[in-house]
């Protein structure tokens, strides 16, 4: 049998895994714009998603933006202190930190003007859909930009210490010596 007529005829078994739709509209409504694929609705993408601090349950917005804004703070300042004209100097991790708390502030002040906007209520999506009502508010959103700008001025201070403290000091005792 040729392969093309093989192919031909599978089309007309019903239980042929070929024949099998894998991609839905979500929540079954196909005028939401949104698909149900076999990526963004397993167990596994929604366990996830869910559980990170911005969808995880009982949070409040402070707290999610310390989560968030720590997370932040702590991987910007790596790039920075990497890849600025400064890299190797001795002000290279004064001027991450310095950068990364710019990054943070024009951050939380996006947050802020996000907030301020009359905006219709986020809709569900397939792997959250049970959106915080903390980001349907403006008072939420701006708890959350504060924490945000705390967390993460957190963080980088934290990765700063991490960085001056341990890292540079084994570097130069250890490998340069």
């Amino acid at each position: 049998m040729v392969q093309s007529q093989a192919i031909s005829e599978s089309k007309d078994n019903p239980r042929d895994p070929r024949n099998k739709e894998v991609v839905y509209p979500a929540f079954n409504d196909p005028q939401r714009g949104n698909l149900e694929t076999p990526i963004n609705a397993s167990g596994l993408a929604k366990a996830y998603i869910n559980n990170l601090p911005a969808y995880r349950r009982g949070l409040s917005p402070l707290r999610r933006g310390l989560e968030v804004g720590m997370a932040h703070g702590y991987w910007l300042i790596g790039p920075f202190a990497t890849f600025s004209p400064l890299r190797g100097t001795e002000v290279a991790y004064t001027t991450a930190l310095l950068s990364v708390i710019s990054i943070l502030i024009i951050s939380t002040l996006a947050i802020s003007l996000y907030a301020s906007v009359q905006k219709p209520v986020s809709q569900p999506i397939v792997t959250a859909p049970n959106i915080p009502d903390a980001f349907k508010t403006q008072e939420g959103w701006n708890e959350y930009a504060s924490g945000f700008l705390i967390g993460g001025i957190g963080g980088a201070l934290f990765a700063y210490l991490l960085l001056t403290l341990v890292i540079s000091k084994f570097f130069y005792d250890y490998v340069i010596r």
